[in-house]
This record gives structure tokens, C-alpha cells and sequence, in this order.
């Protein structure tokens, strides 16, 4: 106790800075250590043992120096003002190269997908082209349409963020909130969903095979000639017999026979999505049952008007088809 006493007070008289003082403090624990315990050896231990990281003594591994020394390293520092105050939102510019993808830039640069997805406005992450240009910002967060009734101190609850951070970050001088105007909101993240829908990732493959035909205007395949048809979902090929999946979880809204589409199931999803699935020799769900993703709906057929054993598949958002394709992992 007495020994750290006098380290103190060579501290304050001496202004030693804390690396010369951890040096003082270490030369001198090893000299007493060397030359006390009546000439008895003494053995380092290891960090497990001390607590203390490694390097002690067992006989002065518990003695009240060392608990006071813990005490000093455990107390820590304050974080510097500059570290954690709002900042101002600042961009720098980066052009893709070849081989880049969203995830290990944003990791590169310290950010989150979010970020770069958000700031950039990319609706889909797998076409992003060599040379684009990209802003990149000095921080996370996202970009936010102010909505009619929208405060800084709503939009800050809502996205997980601080009215001041908002401030400081787009130069604002009050906390008004003009509708229709765009925010950046520092830390904020984006919609789980909207994340896997740019990112390709909200539904798995349901069934195992290949795309015969895709999603969009194509020759009609019945009847020759070159009549062109919009197809509205994605025609999988694989034999029959073999299982279809649910592409996401939801609830089963219908289950039927259509003279196109044959047998057919429909999957109500969050978010506005439902999934149809057509063609199937057989169901093996009903209507208003709950399905976990993957689980089998159904087998693939050749029912209603169709060339052959596959599984057509279209995706609604909000009811209107989209691409399947963009959507799937």
C-alpha cells in the first residue's frame, strides 16, 4: 500500500505521463518481487490465474497492491468529446471496380450494407456496374422522406436515432420537419425486408431444377407463330414428382384448379408479398394453413396448359407480379 503511495505522489509532483508511470510501476514491481520471499523462487503465472493479464506472482497475485492497480485499470478513460458528438454529413466518392459487392464495400469502409444501399438509392444490389460512382459517408445511417406530421423527434424514435444527431448531420437550425423533404438519419437501419429484397435474398428456390422459361414478354409456346406473350412468373423445369416449397413462410390463401394453371397453391406473405405456385400434379396443403419456409406445399406436374413436368412460380408485391428472379437467393 505504502509503495503505491509514493508512486502517486511522484505522479503528481513529477506530471508523468501514464506510459512513463506504467513503465516505473513495472520496473519496480520487479524488483521488489526479485528480492523479497527470503530467497524463494518465484513463478510467473498466467493471466487466467492473476486476473490481472498475465504476468504476475501467485504470492502477490491477491495482496492489496495489485487489487488497487486492478482498480485503476478497471476505472478507464472517458471517451474523447470528438468521438461521439453529432457530426455533420460528409461524402466521399468511390468507383466500383471489378469484382466488388455491396457488402464488402460497406466492410471496407467501416459502414453497413444499409448505408451504402440507402445513400446510393440501389434497388437491386446484384447490378451494380463497374464504374459507377458511389457516395460514401462518414457515417451510418439512412435516408428518410419526411412525411406530412413528421417532427425530428418522431422521424428519431421512429428510426432509432437523436434529434440532435439529425441536426448536425443535415445543417438544420430548428427542429422543424418539412414534408417531402429528404433526411439523412445517422444510424438508423433499413426494413429487414426492404434489406433482402434489394439484396436478392427474400425467397429460397421452391423447387430444385432449372429456369426454362423467365419472367416477362416471351413467344407464346402454344400454337406457333410469333405471338408474344407476358409471361408473369418464372417456369422451373424438374421431374415429376419432386417436392415444391414454400419460397417464404405465410399462410395459405388458396388452393385450387385452374384450366391454365392446373393445380395451384397461393401463399399470402408480410409485407404485401404472395407467392403462386401452378402446374403441380398434386397438393399437399389446405387453405388457411400456416407454412414455415421450405416446407413442402406440393409436388411438381404437368397439369392444366403446359409443355412439360415443371413448376411455374410468380411473385406479388402489393398485387402486381414482379420478377421472381431479383427476389430469390
Amino acid at each position: 500500500m505504502a509503495f503505491f503511495k509514493e508512486i502517486r505522489k511522484i505522479y503528481h509532483a513529477q506530471k508523468l505521463n501514464l506510459f512513463r508511470l506504467a513503465i516505473i510501476i513495472c520496473l519496480c514491481g520487479v524488483f521488489l518481487t526479485g528480492f523479497s520471499g527470503s530467497g524463494r523462487g518465484v513463478t510467473p503465472v498466467s493471466a487466467a490465474q492473476t486476473g490481472l493479464g498475465g504476468g504476475g506472482y501467485p504470492e502477490t497475485a491477491v495482496s492489496e497492491g495489485h487489487l488497487e492497480a486492478a482498480w485503476s485499470i478497471e476505472a478507464g478513460m472517458l471517451e474523447p468529446e470528438s468521438f461521439s458528438k453529432p457530426r455533420t454529413l460528409l461524402y466521399s466518392n468511390y468507383a466500383v471496380q471489378q469484382g466488388d459487392m455491396i457488402g464488402n464495400l460497406a466492410e471496407n469502409f467501416g459502414l453497413n450494407q444499409d448505408t451504402l444501399i440507402s445513400i446510393n438509392g440501389i434497388r437491386n444490389t446484384r447490378r451494380i456496374q463497374i464504374g459507377q460512382v458511389l457516395r460514401v459517408p462518414n457515417q451510418d445511417g439512412i435516408m428518410y422522406t419526411v412525411k406530412r406530421g413528421d417532427t425530428l423527434q418522431t422521424i428519431a424514435e421512429k428510426q432509432g436515432s437523436d434529434v440532435e444527431a439529425i441536426r448536425f448531420a443535415n445543417e438544420l437550425f430548428s427542429d422543424t420537419a418539412v414534408s417531402g423533404s429528404v433526411l439523412f438519419i445517422p444510424g438508423a437501419r433499413l426494413d429487414w425486408v426492404e434489406r433482402q429484397e434489394i439484396n436478392g435474398d427474400l425467397f429460397i428456390w421452391p423447387a430444385s431444377g432449372y429456369i426454362t422459361s423467365p419472367y416477362g414478354y416471351r413467344r407464346w409456346p402454344f400454337g406457333g407463330g410469333n405471338v408474344r406473350q407476358f409471361h408473369s412468373g418464372i417456369d422451373i423445369g424438374a421431374p415429376t414428382g419432386a417436392a415444391v416449397r414454400a419460397a417464404m413462410a405465410g399462410r395459405v390463401s388458396s388452393v385450387g384448379w385452374d384450366n391454365v394453371l392446373g393445380n395451384y397453391v397461393v401463399i399470402s406473405h408480410h409485407s404485401g408479398y404472395r407467392t403462386m405456385y401452378g402446374h403441380m400434379s398434386a397438393v399437399r396443403v389446405k387453405s388457411g394453413a400456416y407454412v414455415g419456409t421450405g416446407e413442402r406445399i406440393g409436388d411438381v406436374g404437368s397439369t392444366g396448359v403446359s409443355t412439360g413436368p415443371h413448376l411455374h412460380f410468380t411473385v406479388y408485391k402489393n398485387g402486381v407480379t414482379v420478377n421472381p428472379r431479383n427476389l430469390m437467393k
